[in-house]
């Protein structure tokens, strides 16, 4: 658990966003600290997703500011952007999206060699992810070979084999069962502890929330309520 008197690694302030006539955010707010692991809560259509694409730069928003370490996220331009998601940000979403055409572990590799290794030595790096979440034996199956959890577990990997300082998990758990939802979030939660990654969670599972050491609670695209969960 982060130091809560330490400065936010990322904050949200005020945020909207409307797509259309549908307002997404309507104001909303947060902070993650380094090392912590907070989660997003909130009915669908309250706004969750939204929240994570702009803290995540995936999406700007309307009004309201984004900082991450002292930089205004909202106002980078998209190659300092792009640059963020393949050194500091890990994504994960509610399938995965793993790359169908690439293995398990080519899919892991992949981050890495985008960000400059060379291909033997991103694999060695991938393999050692894969085992790390439990998906020994599969590195070679594509995704459509995998089961949930596993295809979910080496998105996971993909997430953090770059070493990011925070990663951003959409609904991670959503299209598994309860079994495979507690192996993910086991994975996650211990792997993101031991290197000191912040975690935004965002989930409608109270079970899957209790893993966070916060819960902000969103309703019609605010916030409406902190709950300490850990």
């Amino acid at each position: 658990m982060s130091n809560d008197k330490a400065p936010p690694l990322l904050a949200a302030r005020d945020l909207t966003k409307a797509y259309g006539r549908t307002e997404a955010l309507r104001g909303a707010s947060a902070e993650l600290r380094a090392g912590e692991i907070l989660a997003v809560t909130g009915a669908s259509g309250s706004g969750k997703s939204t929240l994570l694409h702009c803290l995540s730069g995936i999406v700007r928003p309307d009004s309201g500011a984004v900082t991450y370490a002292g930089e205004r996220l909202d106002r980078l331009p998209e190659k300092r952007l792009s640059e963020l998601r393949r050194t500091d940000f890990g994504v994960v979403f509610q399938f995965g999206q793993l790359i169908p055409e690439l293995t398990a572990l080519d899919n892991v590799a992949l981050p890495l060699m985008l960000a400059g290794a060379d291909r033997a030595r991103a694999r060695a790096q991938a393999g050692e992810w894969l085992e790390r979440f439990g998906v020994r034996g599969q590195e070679e199956l594509r995704p459509g070979e995998l089961s949930g959890g596993q295809a979910q577990r080496a998105a996971l990997a993909r997430a953090l084999v770059t070493g990011p300082k925070v990663v951003f998990a959409d609904e991670p758990t959503g299209a598994l069962d309860s079994l495979a939802s507690e192996q993910v979030m086991t994975a996650l939660t211990h792997t993101a502890r031991e290197a000191g990654t912040a975690v935004l969670l965002v989930t409608h599972d109270a079970q899957v929330a209790a893993y966070a050491d916060r819960e902000v609670r969103l309703g019609d695209g605010t916030v409406a309520g902190l709950e300490v969960t850990a």
